[in-house]
């Protein structure tokens, strides 16, 4: 079964967690970050699907407008 969006976020926010304390074997981080790389390739492709299914309803509704979307730093306090 294949998880959602919102639970492999989760699931490499647990792997980034686990890799950052440091306490695994070289082993069991190789593999961790492997699963992370995966989990991240899922997560962009359910993003870029999304994206689609936004930009076809907009279409359909003939309103389109593509903007770009701003992205706040996580050390900047803006809103």
């Amino acid at each position: 079964m294949e998880m959602s969006f919102e639970e492999s976020l989760a699931e490499l926010e647990n792997i980034v967690e686990k890799l950052e304390n440091g306490q695994l074997s070289l082993d069991e981080s190789l593999l961790l970050f492997d699963t992370g790389i995966k989990l991240v390739k899922e997560c962009d492709t359910k993003l870029r699907n999304a994206q689609q299914q936004v930009e076809k309803l907009i279409e359909e509704n003939n309103c389109l407008k593509s903007e770009p979307l701003e992205l706040l730093d996580e050390n900047s306090h803006e809103k």
